[in-house]
């Protein structure tokens, strides 16, 4: 028997049915992260996550990818404008 429990969002206490036990049906496999998203959001929570916050968090992790990207290539002038271009 597959095991469903309700479960509070670690980032905005949201309630949702984890389907740990049916892990395609849960809420969480809507939501398609690579491996350094996934990493992203494993070192700042540690228990499942509304896809809501997934998603917002995976948006967060590629907006940090883009700044760092950013600044890579602007070097100096990133720093003088403090990110805004």
């Amino acid at each position: 028997m597959a095991h469903h429990e309700n479960k509070y969002c670690q980032r905005c206490n949201t309630i949702f049915e984890c389907k740990m036990g049916s892990i395609t049906l849960c809420q969480c496999a809507n939501v398609e992260l690579n491996k350094d998203e996934w990493e992203y959001i494993n070192l700042k929570y540690d228990d499942c996550l509304c896809t809501n916050c997934l998603n917002v968090l995976k948006s967060e992790y590629q907006n940090v990818k883009h700044q760092q990207s950013l600044k890579k290539i602007l070097g100096i002038y990133y720093k003088k404008n403090n990110g805004n271009i």
